[in-house]
């Protein structure tokens, strides 16, 4: 076997808290967070003389994590277009199992995010829907109803 699991998905972001509340308000867990930097780190992601602080936030099963990465140096680089369709090429979201679709919505909300299109039903099966949140990020959302 090549690999064992999948352990996390890194996203670069400008506010570390603010994008951190919104993971913890969707329902994640945040695990630790604090700074990285040193010349190990330098050589890992082929950027020299790094700075950046690091939270880990992982699903209530335990199963899945999210990292949040913000550098202070050198300044991150931002993508355009900075809100990007989902059409983009690249990571476009992050997929979400919920128990409430509607709720997690309202929720999300309160933390400025927004629907992308609609919440629509797919056969007996699921309600699903993408929304936006602080910084651009994309998560998708599906509460399953069969």
């Amino acid at each position: 076997m090549a690999i064992r699991r999948m352990d996390n998905v890194l996203i670069v972001v400008e506010d570390l808290d603010r994008v951190i509340a919104f993971f913890v308000e969707l329902g994640m867990e945040l695990e630790n967070k604090g700074p990285v930097e040193g010349r190990w780190v330098e050589r890992i992601i082929g950027v020299d003389d790094v700075r950046q602080e690091v939270a880990m936030l992982r699903t209530p099963d335990g199963h899945g994590k999210v990292e949040l990465a913000m550098f202070h140096a050198p300044k991150a680089i931002t993508a355009e277009p900075k809100i990007a369709p989902a059409n983009t090429l690249g990571i476009r979201r992050i997929m979400f199992a919920v128990d409430d679709i509607d709720d997690v919505i309202a929720r999300l909300r309160t933390h400025g995010a927004e629907l992308v299109g609609e919440v629509e039903q797919y056969e007996q099966i699921f309600r699903l829907c993408y929304v936006r949140g602080p910084e651009g990020i994309i998560v998708g959302l599906a509460e399953e109803i069969g």
